[in-house]
């Protein structure tokens, strides 16, 4: 069996790295731990994170975590960006599912559905969501009483704490209807539409 990382690659190449993303939340809110439901094969967290666990279902994913252990590994190895030992975690789930992980600092919710609605009791404290709202998913983490929003990251990869009461409103001061998110599992059209958004749990 073939074990290497070239279709991560391929991946990369083809949908761009987010790395310079998870660089920034990493090197800005010292980020030890992470959480990547519906990651796909997108291992670039773990080259600033030292700790990740990536959930998914998705037969390609199951596949490539599966017959690529040692490649990946050593990958990381080479190219991660922290002295400390990487420890990486797959779990071939659904994570709408009950899953048995430790408490981590980070959730990252790209493109995966609601991952923050489900997955929120495996954060800690005072931990982080960043997600994106292109299935809706920041849109129910703002509205949450459980989330504030900290920070949002435009098409700079860099945070910004400013005007955090600007976001999340819609033109000509129309209602936000959750529902409408809910069953469309899409995010609404703005004013203002950065890229990421980030939030703690209170």
């Amino acid at each position: 069996m073939k074990n290497d990382i070239q279709e991560y690659l391929d991946y990369v190449k083809k949908t761009g790295s987010r790395l310079s993303l998870y660089r920034e939340i990493s090197d800005f809110f010292n980020v030890k731990s992470a959480l990547y439901p519906g990651s796909f094969i997108d291992i670039d967290p773990s080259l600033v994170i030292e700790n990740v666990t990536y959930v998914d279902n998705f037969k390609g994913a199951v596949k490539f975590f599966k017959k690529n252990t040692l490649a990946i590994y050593d990958y990381l190895d080479k190219n991660k960006e922290y002295n400390s030992k990487c420890k990486i975690n797959f779990i071939s789930e659904d994570y709408t599912n009950d899953l048995i992980v430790d408490e981590v600092d980070l959730i990252i919710s790209q493109y995966a559905g609601f991952v923050a609605q489900y997955t929120k009791k495996y954060l800690k404290s005072g931990g982080l969501v960043l997600a994106n709202d292109s299935h809706g998913d920041a849109s129910l983490t703002n509205f949450d009483k459980d989330f504030m929003l900290i920070g949002v990251i435009n098409g700079d990869n860099k945070i910004d704490e400013t005007e955090l009461d600007t976001y999340f409103k819609l033109p000509k001061g129309k209602i936000v209807d959750l529902d409408i998110v809910r069953k469309k599992m899409k995010g609404l059209k703005y004013t203002k539409n950065p890229t990421n958004y980030i939030f703690r749990k209170r």
